[in-house]
């Protein structure tokens, strides 16, 4: 199981730079990847194309960027772009995000998500690749070519954790990324189907990027206290609902790593024996802990 990194996002001016040098500690520190959110500050990939520019040795990924408001072939040429941009491999994670933002405040539908996704897909991939589309479905059209240089591949990975959405990952993408999904979901829905998705198209295993907040400190109470606060919003989204419950989980704060460096590192350990691929470190700690936590990082890395 590889362990990446899920990078944080200024909100001053020197954002970019700061973003950098976030970058290269995690090359430094010897993380295998490093993922950003595509929210509402900073652009994830113009801004990994900037800070990332000249970085080698690690992958570098968005996790993830919203598909509604941007047209498949905008995006392709946005993600080739920032491929050329960098001297690391770059992942495009996608997702649908949520109702309350793509209708409620983007303006968009969001209905029919599986449908959108798929025919997305179908825009998409043949673009990362160099081939020129024409396709008509129910919710995407396109008739395009893109003449942006390749250097190599940009692998695409879905935040899915629908049923429909995880066959889909599994026969077309390269896997997952998830958030807020617990060990034994993880295990016991998550990974059995998106294999089974991946194994009716012929294709190999496909990745399972698991995210969660983690926090090494002697006092898992407060971590986990404070763990609620910063994730609450994610107790209120039903895509991130439906994974608590399903975990019996009453919120973040539960799906949370928290303990000392042995307890942290066996729960991480734990991990790789429920289908993780990829554990994304989402490191929230603050004062002493925040070291203690980059440092029991460090030292799983230094095991691998």
């Amino acid at each position: 199981m590889r362990i990446g990194m899920s990078l944080t996002e200024s909100q001053t001016p020197q954002a970019l730079s700061l973003l950098r040098d976030e970058l290269l500690m995690a090359v430094d520190d010897g993380f295998s990847s490093a993922w950003m959110a595509n929210i509402f500050g900073l652009d994830a990939l113009t801004a990994l194309a900037v800070a990332g520019s000249g970085i080698a040795g690690i992958e570098i990924g968005t996790a993830v960027v919203p598909t509604y408001p941007r047209h498949p072939a905008v995006l392709a040429q946005q993600a080739l772009t920032t491929a050329l941009a960098l001297d690391a491999p770059l992942t495009l994670g996608i997702g649908l995000s949520h109702k309350i933002v793509i209708e409620d405040m983007y303006g968009y539908s969001f209905g029919a998500p599986a449908t959108h996704m798929s025919e997305y897909l179908s825009i998409l991939l043949p673009l990362l690749d160099g081939q020129p589309v024409a396709f008509e479905g129910k919710t995407m059209r396109a008739s395009i070519g893109l003449s942006v240089p390749r250097t190599g591949p940009v692998a695409v990975m879905l935040a899915a954790m629908g049923p429909a959405m995880l066959r889909l990952a599994g026969q077309r993408t390269a896997g997952t990324i998830l958030w807020m999904t617990g060990p034994a979901t993880t295990r016991d829905y998550i990974c059995p189907t998106i294999n089974a998705g991946a194994e009716q198209a012929g294709r190999p295993a496909p990745r399972v990027v698991c995210i969660l907040p983690v926090c090494v400190t002697d006092d898992p109470d407060d971590a986990r206290t404070r763990a609620a606060k910063v994730f609450e919003i994610y107790n209120q989204l039903p895509s991130y609902r439906a994974m608590l419950d399903r975990e019996g989980a009453q919120g973040p704060a539960d799906v949370a790593i928290v303990g000392t460096e042995d307890q942290v590192a066996g729960q991480i350990k734990a991990l790789a024996d429920c289908g993780v691929t990829d554990f994304v470190a989402g490191e929230y700690a603050r004062g002493a802990d925040r070291l203690r936590t980059r440092n029991l990082l460090k030292s799983l890395i230094a095991q691998a």
